[in-house]
């Protein structure tokens, strides 16, 4: 960029930057965003197509998880990485909706976009939408339905419909079940820490072998076949250090002139690893879960102690081990007491799918529980495992706040009612603003008949006439094509995925609506052009080459 000073143009930017402003600017990132938009529309509802992506490695993903998709894409487009955060905000606050977020977003910048064309200012258009959102959030309280952490069969559906169209459906009555019960166990005063819900792939088996542990399962063998395969009534250590002979903290040198004085110091590594196992002993352990080595020879006295031990236990199991039983780890064996102890009703070393495991079982109060998931296939099993993560945090989101709304696109009509209604108090442009806000939302029950093959117009004025009639519930079941009471059907949704999804659209899509100027230095920028204010090359696909990540990313999947 150069600024004609007198005579003598005065250079701000490098040589090898690129500038892109005004309306080709805003052009090019509302573009990039509608591009990611549209890149997992498909996926959405319970008819919504998968994804394949293929990376460079040959690794493949099979998935019609927003956010998945978006964040192994590969996306390097600074406007279209800014709707990837929106899913990622998403998943991170409720666990779902994450590619109802991301259309509604890509949809609203589309709306601005035509009101752009139209010469209202993006100031007024980003205002317009706040208003809009503001609104729409207190229209989401009033067609709320309140609902009792104990109600174990609202909480089963809430799950059932996170997980529906993400390849559990044929287990998903029992998948609800276990994940519902999950919760459930790690719920405490203090909230729900999900980080307690571990979960277990294991291939082989069809879902509907999937169970639930109320306690901690390790993939881990005890480390002796001398050792007990079950113990009962376990008192369980956990160590967090290592049961081998202590080293010296300098570097030392001993020369050996006589056999008997290296059998002496083999006696005496033998009579501190005995010391350490007396002393597990002593105070009542029953099962040992180290998180680095066992010497062999400690191994030895362990299983003549009946003590059963598991090594290298990973620091995530260790840590719900110990919050499962009570247990206080400790970092030497020198200082364990019987405080430090937690206990287990069993320990044991099962088999699944050819694979042994340790099962600490049937402990008081559980702070912690396992999922073991299975399935015929890696790919099958990690699809699961997405959609019961989804699960999951649905759940915990709906006990959190007590507060969820009917599924199948009944609270997008219904807010899109209401912000009509409104729009007409709106004074000035602002008006128009928060109309293309109420028509972006029908985005959502528009995809869902798409994707189920349906006519959407049609879809689109039946729910339009239901909920005028008041049937807030009203929504489109994309098995039948009817519109139905979604809240008779049992299919419910957390508000707050709701709140979330439209707050964090309606931020990245005024926050890309108000930018009028992309300056790309160095490597960002594309090859030099004659003007500073050209596009970059490829038109408003984006920058640096355009959406060159995405395409990249997207060219195994589309």
């Amino acid at each position: 960029m150069a600024q004609q000073m007198g005579n003598q143009p005065l250079i701000v930017l490098s040589d090898d930057s690129q500038r892109t402003s005004g309306k080709d600017a805003q052009s090019m990132n509302i573009q990039a965003g509608k591009a990611v938009a549209e890149s997992v529309r498909t996926t959405l509802g319970p008819k919504g197509m998968d994804k394949m992506l293929v990376d460079s490695s040959g690794s493949v993903i099979v998935t019609n998880d927003g956010v998945t998709l978006l964040t192994e894409m590969e996306i390097d487009h600074p406007a279209a990485d800014m709707i990837v955060d929106v899913a990622e905000t998403q998943e991170s606050e409720v666990g779902d909706g994450t590619t109802s977020a991301v259309v509604v977003a890509g949809e609203l910048l589309k709306r601005a976009e035509e009101l752009l064309d139209q010469d209202i200012h993006a100031t007024t258009v980003a205002q317009g939408y706040r208003q809009a959102a503001q609104k729409a959030t207190e229209a989401l309280d009033d067609v709320a339905i309140d609902v009792d952490a104990d109600d174990k069969e609202i909480l089963q559906q809430i799950s059932a419909t996170a997980m529906t169209g993400k390849g559990a459906e044929n287990a998903r009555d029992l998948l609800s079940e276990l994940v519902v019960d999950a919760v459930r166990t790690v719920a405490d005063d203090d909230g729900i820490d999900t980080d307690n819900i571990s979960v277990e792939k294991v291939v082989g088996g069809a879902i509907e072998n999937s169970e639930l542990v109320e306690g901690v399962l390790v993939n881990k063998s005890r480390v002796s076949d001398n050792m007990p395969y079950f113990v009962e009534d376990a008192n369980v250590a956990v160590i967090d250090g290592a049961l081998e002979v202590k080293e010296t903290e300098i570097d030392a040198e001993v020369n050996v002139t006589d056999p008997d004085q290296l059998q002496q110091f083999i006696e005496q590594e033998e009579a501190q690893l005995e010391e350490m196992v007396d002393q597990l002993a002593d105070v009542g352990a029953d099962a040992v879960f180290v998180d680095s080595g066992i010497d062999d020879m400690a191994q030895h006295y362990l299983a003549q102690e009946g003590i059963l031990a598991v090594r290298r236990v990973k620091n995530s199991d260790a840590q719900q081990i110990a919050r499962s039983t009570g247990a206080t780890p400790v970092s030497s064996v020198d200082d364990i007491t019987e405080d430090d102890l937690g206990f287990a009703g069993s320990v044991s070393q099962k088999e699944i799918a050819g694979d042994e495991h340790v099962f600490v079982e049937d402990v008081e109060d559980a702070q912690a529980v396992t999922l073991i998931l299975r399935g015929g296939t890696e790919h099958v099993i990690d699809e699961v495992d997405r959609a019961i993560e989804d699960a999951i945090g649905v759940v915990r989101t709906t006990i959190e706040d007590g507060k969820v709304l009917a599924g199948g696109g009944a609270p997008e009509v219904e807010l899109s009612l209401a912000l009509r209604d409104y729009a007409d108090s709106v004074g000035g442009r602002e008006q128009l603003a928060v109309e293309a806000f109420a028509d972006a939302l029908e985005v959502i029950p528009r995809t869902l008949a798409e994707n189920a093959g349906l006519d959407p117009i049609d879809s689109l004025v039946e729910l339009r006439s239901d909920h005028d009639a008041g049937k807030t519930g009203a929504g489109l079941d994309a098995y039948t094509g009817d519109t139905v009471d979604m809240e008779a059907d049992g299919v419910y949704e957390p508000k707050r995925v709701k709140t979330q999804a439209i707050d964090s659209a309606t931020e990245a899509a005024v926050m890309l609506l108000r930018i009028d100027d992309v300056i790309a230095a160095g490597d960002l920028a594309v090859a030099d052009d004659d003007e500073g204010d050209d596009m970059p090359a490829g038109g408003p696909g984006g920058m640096g080459g355009g959406m060159g990540g995405m395409g990249g990313g997207m060219g195994g999947m589309m």
